[in-house]
């Protein structure tokens, strides 16, 4: 199968129209000509992991972050993203990424977090409407029962295989019904976890600041990493792969916890 015809298919789940404006989805580098038959997941395009496709004889990397955010000038191994293109283009890798389109697209990011954690509800920020529904960036919704913020937290630690995450509460271990998530960067998305009820929001990159003005609000916080909650998409990702071709051979480099408690 040629690299254009997955991201065809791929595109057909998560639409490119779905993602943000500031972000970069879709065919970012290589041919999309390209004869697809060795292909790596991951979160994050490395160096390092560039070079375990390349001892892989890998035609195609899928990525969810992409490497190029920011329009650039040239691309030459100066710097270090044009060295990661020039490896890709050098070895005749061709490399997607699917970002905030796989985080809205219903069934992916949003969807499959919350289901992990028994919650149902809406977009916790809605981004644009589709077939008259509304979509966006997390959720937000109502657990069956009142459950301790301590309790949520060992599920999300549970669910998600994660070694540690951290607790904005307060000191107050209350129990909490009304729950947001907002997977990878939740800067800032307490203010849309206040607007819509939610009494926790379950995020990553919580600063501490956001955190304390959170709790004036009323809204408690854990915060699992950027990679705690996103992580999934690898697996998924694999799958939706294989399902399209079983002839594929899949590396899913899971590269979950980039820091370490030392």
């Amino acid at each position: 199968m040629k690299c254009n015809d997955i991201l065809d298919n791929l595109l057909k789940v998560m639409p490119r129209e779905l993602a943000m404006s500031w972000d970069n989805v879709g065919l970012l580098a290589g041919s999309k000509e390209r004869e697809v038959k060795n292909i790596v997941v991951c979160l994050d395009l490395s160096e390092k992991l560039i070079e375990r496709a390349i001892s892989l004889k890998a035609d195609l990397i899928v990525s969810h972050h992409p490497l190029i955010f920011s329009p650039i000038k040239n691309v030459t191994d100066e710097t270090s993203v044009g060295k990661r293109l020039v490896s890709l283009i050098k070895n005749d890798i061709s490399y997607i990424a699917l970002h905030t389109n796989y985080d809205i697209a219903a069934g992916c990011m949003s969807d499959l977090v919350a289901e992990r954690i028994g919650l149902r509800g809406e977009p916790l920020e809605k981004t644009a409407s589709m077939e008259d529904e509304d979509v966006g960036i997390g959720k937000v919704g109502d657990l069956e029962r009142a459950v301790k913020i301590s309790e949520i937290a060992k599920l999300v630690k549970e669910r998600f295989k994660l070694p540690y995450l951290r607790v904005f509460d307060g000191g107050e271990d209350r129990l909490v019904s009304r729950i947001a998530i907002s997977p990878g960067s939740g800067k800032g998305m307490y203010k849309a976890a206040y607007e819509k009820r939610a009494s926790l929001l379950i995020s990553g990159d919580i600063s501490h600041h956001d955190a304390v003005d959170a709790l004036e609000l009323g809204v408690a916080t854990i915060d699992a990493g950027h990679y705690g909650l996103e992580h999934i998409f690898i697996a998924d990702m694999a799958q939706r792969l294989r399902d399209m071709d079983k002839a594929f051979n899949i590396l899913e480099e899971d590269i979950t916890f980039p820091d370490r408690i030392a």
